[in-house]
């Protein structure tokens, strides 16, 4: 297709192998690469779709193709594959950091209807297969529905919104993805956040799931936290805010040791920022257009994705 922002023949020729097959009852599927390079420019540009270019073909297949891969997990496994690919080029820093950023919701996120999402299809595997007794191969209902909660969306000192939380390894790409409402503290969502860090090993071995270490800011700061890692045994630096530490000394020795900081190690915790500003340089993941949390999701994911491969 060519274009600012579309796929280069490289990263197609990472992606072919690992798509979806045909459509259902021996339907075909209008070009993949067509219609992903659709999805890209709406993502980077934040367009109606409507208003997507004809190069892309018809707009409703373009929407249509984003919402079924968000909601049957396609984006998320294309983006779990190319990390398991970074990672058995020893090209991830394990060095992780958390924390999360507010995406005003535009007025057009307002209103999904109430019902539950309609089920889809199963996905088939990569060129049309799938393995026998694989979960993927049960047709997928993507949460969401009942209410603006039910959608991740809610109200807080910056308006009507979503909040994403993210990890983020050394080099400023994201690991994991979580939505929420956008008055949800930081701190509940920590231990979701790490729980889903799950790469891949391309070849034998369970996946990755556990951080080098984990640096958070203060906001992350509780007791529940900090032994979550350290049941997981995971090297930590989160600094403790001035109030927990008057508590702690209040205490005496009913209050526990002084909680550790590495000065230099929370030096690195810069790279969430600037993973959280890569995400924000695609205009559909600044603010919110999308009524569905997982469609939204699955657009955030595809940011995540474009970065990885050009990174």
């Amino acid at each position: 297709m060519g274009g600012r922002g579309a796929l280069t023949n490289a990263e197609w020729e990472r992606l072919e192998p690992l798509l979806p097959g045909g459509g259902t009852r021996g339907g075909r599927w209008s070009d993949h690469r067509r219609v992903i390079d659709g999805v890209l420019f709406r993502v980077r540009t934040g367009v109606q779709w409507r208003d997507l270019p004809e190069r892309f073909g018809p707009w409703m297949t373009v929407y249509k193709r984003h919402r079924r891969w968000s909601a049957d997990g396609t984006w998320e496994r294309l983006l779990t594959r190319v990390q398991a690919e970074q990672d058995a080029e020893g090209r991830i820093d394990w060095d992780v950091s958390v924390d999360s950023t507010t995406a005003r919701a535009h007025q057009h996120a307002a209103g999904a209807p109430k019902a539950a999402p309609p089920v889809f299809p199963a996905p088939k595997g990569a060129r049309g297969r799938t393995k026998r007794g694989d979960p993927m191969a049960e047709p997928v209902r993507p949460p969401g529905g009942g209410d603006q909660a039910g959608e991740c969306l809610g109200r807080s000192r910056g308006g009507f919104s979503t909040k994403i939380h993210l990890s983020a390894e050394g080099r400023c790409r994201a690991l994991s993805l979580l939505l929420t409402p956008g008055q949800y503290g930081d701190s509940p969502q920590f231990e979701a956040v790490l729980e889903k860090i799950r790469v891949p090993r391309l070849g034998a071995g369970r996946p990755r799931t556990r951080p080098g270490s984990v640096s958070a800011d203060k906001a992350y700061s509780s007791r529940g936290n900090r032994a979550y890692l350290r049941r997981r045994k995971i090297r930590h630096t989160i600094p403790e805010p001035r109030d927990q530490r008057a508590h702690r000394h209040r205490r005496g020795s009913a209050g526990g040791r002084p909680t550790g900081f590495d000065k230099e190690r929370y030096r690195k915790r810069n790279v969430v920022e600037r993973a959280i500003n890569r995400l924000k340089n695609h205009r559909a993941v600044a603010t919110r257009y999308d009524k569905r949390a997982y469609v939204y999701l699955g657009t955030v994911t595809v940011a995540a994705l474009i970065i990885w491969l050009r990174t």
